[in-house]
């Protein structure tokens, strides 16, 4: 082949590559058996792909604050659900239920999040890419 052909190809399969990393399991990352509840106040929410994050401080039992993030779905997943780039905002007090991260950061994967009425936003998720 020349080396007309084979240079394209070449980055078309470097960039290929690239955007299949860009994308995980949730078993590689989180851990199904290390479901968390907490409490807090968002600090910010992306609606943004290929995952949203919403980051929000949990007053730990000593008093200090601890910043954590969940991972969310794709916002198209999102909005099948109920969400809208506002349905959190930062002020806001929220109660979060997701898994835990595989290395023990503060890191979840979101599965439900509760206004500080009780209220369910959006709808809940499960453990598999949905």
């Amino acid at each position: 082949m020349s080396r007309l052909i084979l240079a394209p190809l070449a980055l078309v399969a470097a960039l290929a590559g690239g955007l299949a990393s860009a994308h995980h399991s949730f078993a590689v990352f989180f851990d199904d058996k290390q479901e968390v509840t907490l409490r807090g106040t968002v600090t910010m929410f992306r609606f943004t792909n290929p995952h949203g994050t919403l980051a929000f401080d949990v007053r730990g039992a000593d008093g200090e604050v601890q910043h954590w993030r969940a991972e969310t779905n794709a916002p198209s997943v999102l909005q099948r659900r109920g969400w809208t780039r506002g349905s959190v905002r930062p002020g806001q007090v929220i109660t979060i239920k997701g898994w835990r991260a595989r290395d023990g950061s503060r890191y979840i994967r979101m599965g439900e999040v509760r206004d500080a009425e009780g209220n369910l936003v959006g709808g809940r998720f499960g453990t598999a890419d949905d």
